[in-house]
Formats: structure tokens, sequence, C-alpha cells
């Protein structure tokens, strides 16, 4: 009766994956919609069952990708089946949201390189680069329309923002996989809180504390660009880079949690923090150097032992 239950309730689930991938196969608006709600069905199975069961559900998942759209869509169908497993898996085992979120983004980081690599070297594609240039393309082409000539100072500009982009790659992928793990939480958590699964739920964004590890983390990576000073083009200047790229946004995420920990503590409206956010965005700078002091002077409890 129980296995029958389980085959019963994959092929449920797994039916209704199938739909919700032809609609973001094929169907133009609604096929928007439904990708942000593709894992679900796969993440309900998850949640409910063991990790070998979910497992069979992943290749079926693969399979009828394959039938549906062909070698195409068989990324689609690892990259969500895969994501779905570990959702599902941290929820049955009633991982906290934190850690479901960054299982959920190293997954997913590892589907898109693995999508970018197979472009590469199936299709020829390289997205990034045929990205770039193609604006280069544009911009040449409007300035010809207006008949006027390219400035130097500024075709400069473009290739060194293009070169810099292009060193960033790494950290750009880690990016997008931390704001599509964020999505899928945001959309499908409630749903599935509605079917009755236990979810977990973040902790309020004025209580996010970073390990006061990151902070030494970001130090050394400090000391080493300024001591080494890597030549551009070099693995070692790509690697700097990169991390300090990452470190300095975890440092303005943590500046900004210590914001809306103060508007909190002053009794700010609601209003108030959603300026300070929006005025926080071109200071990023110096909201990174507020996150710097508060993990390492502990803002939060002096300000609470003042009070």
């Amino acid at each position: 009766m129980k296995n029958t239950r389980v085959i019963t309730q994959g092929a449920l689930m797994l039916a209704i994956f199938t739909v919700l991938l032809l609609m973001v196969l094929y169907v133009p608006f609604l096929g928007t919609l439904a990708f942000f709600v593709l894992p679900l069905p796969l993440i309900f199975f998850s949640a409910r069952h063991s990790f070998v069961n979910s497992l069979y559900v992943l290749l079926g998942a693969m399979v009828l990708s394959f039938f549906v759209g062909g070698p195409v869509a068989l990324p689609l169908g690892l990259a969500f089946g895969s994501l779905a497993m570990v959702m599902g898996w941290g929820i049955r085992n009633q991982w906290d949201k934190l850690r479901i979120f960054m299982s959920s983004t190293f997954i997913l980081l590892i589907n898109i390189v693995i999508g970018f690599v197979l472009s590469i070297a199936f299709l020829n594609i390289n997205i990034v680069e045929d990205g770039l240039k193609e604006s280069k393309t544009t911009y040449y082409s409007l300035l010809e329309q207006v008949g006027q000539e390219p400035d130097q100072k500024f075709i400069e500009s473009l290739n060194s923002s293009i070169q810099l982009i292009q060193t960033l790659m790494p950290a750009f992928f880690l990016g997008m996989a931390a704001i599509f793990a964020l999505l899928f939480i945001w959309v499908n958590f409630p749903i599935l809180k509605r079917l009755g699964v236990n979810v977990p739920v973040f902790k309020p964004f004025r209580e996010w504390m970073l390990p006061k590890s990151i902070l030494w983390y970001y130090l050394i990576v400090l000391l080493v660009s300024m001591i080494a000073q890597p030549e551009q083009g070099t693995y070692l200047y790509t690697a700097v880079l990169n991390v300090l790229y990452v470190l300095q946004t975890l440092m303005a995420v943590q500046g900004l949690s210590f914001l809306y920990f103060l508007g909190h503590f002053k009794g700010w409206s609601k209003g108030s923090l959603v300026l300070i956010t929006i005025i926080s965005l071109p200071l990023l700078y110096l909201v990174r150097i507020l996150g710097i002091i508060d993990l390492g002077f502990n803002l939060r409890q002096r300000l609470q032992r003042k009070s």
C-alpha cells in the first residue's frame, strides 16, 4: 500500500511538472509565471518521501523533459529536479531557511556553470560574450545612423567595462544563483505551506548577522590584493577580484541589515525603511563600511546595552 501510494504521488507530481514545463517552453506569458513554480511539485514530493524515491522522480523529470522539449529541455529537468531535491530534503530534515537558501544557491550555481559550459561546447554559444559584442555593435550602428564618429575615450571605457564583466563572470553567476534561489523560495514556500508542508521561515532582515569569520576573509583578500598586486588577466587577479566582489556584497547586506535593526530599535516607520533602502543603493560604499563596523564591533549589542 505504501509503495503504491508513493508511486501514485510521484506519477502525479511528474504529470504536473510536465504540464508546467510545456507552459514554460511553449506559452509566452503564462510560461514566465510557470517558470517560478516549476520545481513546486518536485519539492512537494521530496519533502514527504525518502531521498531514493526523490532521486527516481528526478530521473523521471529529466526523461520527461527530454521527450517534451528535446535535448535543450534536458538541462531544465536536471536543474529544477536537483533544486527541488535539495529544497525538499532540507524541509524534510527541518533545516533552517538560511541553510536551504545557501544549499539551493550552490545547486543553482553548479547548474548555471554546467549550462554555460554545455552551450559553448555543443552549441558554440557564449551568452555573455555574444551579448557584450552585440551591445558594442549596437552602439557603433547608432553612432553611424546619427553621423557621428565613436569617441575614443568612451570606446576605451567600454572595452574596459567589457573586460571587467568577463573577469567577474563567476561572481555574476553566483549572484544570479542567489537571486533565483531567493525567488524560488519566496514563491514556492507559501504555496507549500498552504498544501500542509511545514516550511521554515527566515528571521527578520534586521536580525541577519554574518559570521565574524567573513570579516577576516575580507581583510585577508584585501591584504593579498595590496601585497601581491596581481596583473590583470592572471588567474590570481580573477580569483581575488571575484572573491572581493562577493565579500563586499555581503558586507553591504550586513550594513543594510544594521540600518533596518536601527530603524526597528528607534521605532521608525516602514516608509522610512523603504526610503533608507533607496538612498543606500548609490551609497553602497558607506553601507559596506557600516557593515564592517557592525560585524567587527558588535554595534547592535552596544546599542541594546545602552538602552
